[in-house]
């Protein structure tokens, strides 16, 4: 069910932040439940896909130790639980907060399911894939506050998610070439190092500019929120830094949790965000 990567469901906040409804104890509950509904739903995604890929990841030499691979969950046991965990992701939100978003949460269920049987395996499709889940995420999350997500913010979380996409694809790339040519992921013999590095650079730069004017045509505060632009600036080199300077091969998750300036920056977004919108507005 990897809980580790449960971080990426904040978005699912997004709405509520910037809506300006973080005082609403109705608003944040049902953000949370929709929260709950995506963390329940990629947990089931999560199981298809180590079902789906045991034996691949049996000859991976950390994948091996899922598990599934390893032998320490039964499959028929994990099929359950991905059962489970869906219906109740679906459910959750179609009993307490609203159809809408829980359709989105099947969507989001259907498309990941597509993830694992196919495009995860189809060259650049399987990163735009990964975007499209991070804008879902987004989405619902403001529908369940009945608030409206800003253009700029979800081709920002698009092009954010493109960079994160990117930089993983070229993790893997580097780490397969350390290895040896080892079996690490499939769609990976289709991604050139320098290709990967052309792709980071074009992105990294749309989601910079796109934060930017975003930032100065806020519905709320106008271009008081490029008062928050220094923290995604620092995020995003800071993120750079870690993967081609020092080689970092954690997952996207763990070095936006467990590095200290990743934290930084993430926690100074959060303040200086929820200073502009709450505090000066």
């Amino acid at each position: 069910m990897r809980p580790s990567e449960w971080v990426k469901n904040v978005l699912v906040f997004a709405g509520l932040l910037f809506s300006g409804r973080v005082d609403e104890g109705a608003a944040v509950a049902d953000a949370t439940l929709a929260f709950v509904a995506f963390c329940a739903i990629s947990s089931a995604g999560y199981l298809f896909n180590d079902l789906r890929d045991a034996e691949h990841d049996r000859r991976h030499p950390d994948k091996r130790h899922r598990p599934v691979a390893s032998g320490a969950l039964r499959p028929a046991t994990a099929a359950l639980a991905a059962v489970l965990l869906a219906s109740g992701a679906v459910v959750l939100p179609l009993a307490t907060v609203d159809a809408e978003v829980a359709g989105l949460v099947g969507l989001y269920g259907g498309i990941t399911v597509a993830y694992s049987l196919l495009l995860k395996r189809l060259v650049i499709i399987d990163v735009m894939t990964i975007a499209a889940l991070f804008i879902l995420r987004v989405v619902a999350g403001a529908v369940a506050v009945e608030a409206q997500a800003s253009e700029f913010l979800l081709v920002c979380t698009a092009m954010l998610a493109l960079f994160l996409g990117f930089t993983k694809r070229r993790q893997e790339a580097m780490l397969e070439d350390a290895e040896g040519g080892a079996d690490t992921r499939p769609v990976l013999e289709h991604y050139s190092i320098p290709f990967l590095d052309q792709m980071v650079a074009m992105v990294t730069a749309a989601a910079i500019l796109a934060y930017v004017i975003y930032a100065v045509s806020s519905p709320l505060v106008g271009s008081r929120m490029l008062a928050t632009a220094p923290s995604v600036l620092y995020g995003v080199f800071r993120y750079l830094y870690l993967i081609y300077d020092r080689g970092d091969t954690r997952s996207t998750a763990a070095i936006l949790t467990h590095d200290p300036g990743m934290i930084l920056a993430g926690a100074s977004w959060i303040a200086s965000a929820l200073a502009v919108l709450y505090v000066f507005d």
